[in-house]
């Protein structure tokens, strides 16, 4: 079962702990099972053992700050990002009189601006409907700040304010995190599943061998996979011009 598989490498995660002097804090353990929508009903519902402690699934955590839901659609993530937010725009918005606009922007930039940025990157491939909410929040910090009604078009004023939309943010911070990888200043697990075509001994002889792009791993599900960083962030950085990721490979 998969309760008692997963109890036991707790168990031996917890000993290897103990082993090197740290603690396994087994109150404050939660237990998620991911699966797509389709096969949440496959999933356990018992409590799993963790420890001297029985611990039920939950259906949403968090951890370092990110929402993950059962399903892998990151609803949640986007629910609190899009609260926080507006949250922060309610209480700036209490205060822009006796603010300048310097002072208002450095706010917006701060308080909501970086929570839309905050692992961005895992946003990819999410649908039009949540990319949607997110772009409400950066829609409407632009409209504060330039004291607009809610009737005016908001593209002139991210473009006055140098805002990206919420694709374009997720787009730029994919081909940023791809960039470090490929020079060696992200983590180790990452830059391990990005391979140039270049690197390829069948891609050698053809035209895609003399180029910086990456190598597209195949993915069974889009809803899925193709959210997966290596394929996401790969499609992203082979998209952008020749000229770009030449520049940035010899940076």
């Amino acid at each position: 079962m998969l309760q008692q598989q997963l109890a036991t490498c707790v168990d031996e995660e917890a000993h290897w702990m103990m082993s090197n002097r740290l603690q396994h804090n087994h109150s404050k353990t939660e237990v998620l099972w991911c699966a797509s929508s389709r096969r949440q009903h496959q999933l356990p519902t018992g409590p799993v053992r963790i420890g001297n402690t029985s611990v039920m699934p939950v259906t949403a955590i968090r951890d370092l700050g990110v929402h993950l839901d059962a399903d892998l659609t990151m609803t949640a993530h986007v629910t609190a990002t899009v609260r926080a937010c507006f949250v922060a725009l309610r209480q700036i918005r209490s205060m822009k009189n006796s603010l300048t606009r310097d002072a208002l922007l450095t706010l917006i930039r701060a308080l909501v601006v970086s929570k839309l940025d905050y692992c961005s990157s895992m946003l990819a491939g999410l649908p039009g409907s949540l990319i949607r909410r997110l772009q409400s929040v950066l829609n409407s910090a632009a409209r504060l700040l330039n004291s607009a009604r809610r009737s005016e078009r908001v593209t002139p004023l991210l473009r006055e304010l140098h805002l990206l939309r919420v694709p374009e943010r997720i787009y730029f911070r994919l081909c940023v995190l791809t960039n470090r990888c490929l020079h060696g200043s992200a983590s180790s697990y990452l830059a391990e599943t990005l391979h140039l075509t270049s690197d390829m001994e069948s891609r050698r002889r053809l035209r895609s061998g003399s180029t910086s792009s990456l190598m597209v791993p195949s993915s069974r599900r889009a809803t899925l996979g193709d959210r997966a960083f290596p394929v996401a962030a790969v499609r992203a950085w082979n998209s952008l011009p020749t000229s770009v990721r030449d520049l940035c490979r010899h940076i």
